[in-house]
């Protein structure tokens, strides 16, 4: 029989983000590993995962996320949401997208940013991203996982060499990546913390970190490539243009032509 999860309100979220903070040699992926120990009763709020090794990492709309064992992060975080609504999952994905900014922000500089949705961006070079998974039953979010891949130490991208970037390339130093997957939970906490307070203040952050914000940029719609101009993320998540034929799109709606 599988074990009740227990739902917790705002106010009685005690853990802080990363305690525990549990060190995996290999897993297949962090989120598939967060999301089966949720399942089964097993995690807390706050509780992170960190691999070593992830033998099929995953990224948004079904990518894989390739990375070098132990050079980067590559870790996943449970999020008690009960205190959150269902339409306030793309404020939590902005609080923790914003949680990476900070910490790659800190060491790579300003020309870190946040490319909607939730990828972290130095200059026109992807050091990161964020998929967010959920537990929802009915009209109860009762937890989310949040995977971050981050990287770090890594130099070498293969196939998207030129196309990546890491602190290490960008500082010509080498982090301790455990170190900093930790600072990583702390910000996540702040961030998370802030979320419950005030959702608003989140999106407003976010959209000043946006890349290419207000810019003109090249993009493709069902084989379509035009030209708009960046302006923000509404609260359900749109993405909101000027410049095109169409004025807002979703998230898989729209490629970027660089």
């Amino acid at each position: 029989m599988p074990k009740i999860l227990i739902l917790l309100s705002p106010n009685s979220i005690i853990h802080p983000v990363g305690k525990p903070f549990i060190e995996l040699l290999s897993v297949d992926s962090t989120n598939n590993y967060a999301m089966a120990q949720l399942q089964n009763g097993d995690a807390q709020h706050g509780t992170a995962w960190f691999a070593y090794s992830q033998t099929a990492g995953k990224g948004q709309r079904g990518k894989q996320w390739h990375t070098l064992p132990g050079q980067n992060i590559t870790m996943s975080v449970a999020l008690n949401t009960n205190g959150l609504a269902v339409s306030d999952r793309f404020y939590l994905s902005a609080a923790v997208a914003l949680a990476a900014h900070d910490i790659f922000g800190k060491y790579a500089g300003s020309e870190s940013c946040v490319k909607w949705p939730n990828d972290i961006y130095w200059n026109d070079r992807k050091a990161g991203g964020i998929l967010m998974e959920n537990i929802i039953r009915g009209n109860n979010w009762q937890w989310a996982v949040a995977g971050i891949g981050i990287n770090i130490n890594q130099t070498q991208f293969g196939d998207n060499t030129g196309r990546a970037v890491s602190l290490k390339q960008i500082t010509g130093k080498t982090f301790d990546v455990i170190a900093l997957a930790k600072e990583l939970c702390a910000s996540i906490g702040s961030r998370f913390s802030l979320l419950l307070r005030d959702k608003a203040a989140v999106l407003k952050q976010y959209n000043k970190t946006l890349y290419k914000k207000d810019k003109t940029v090249r993009l493709k719609k069902d084989a379509i490539a035009f030209d708009a101009t960046i302006k923000e993320v509404l609260p359900d998540g749109l993405l909101r243009v000027e410049g095109a034929a169409w004025d807002t799109f979703n998230f898989g709606e729209i490629e970027w032509v660089i």
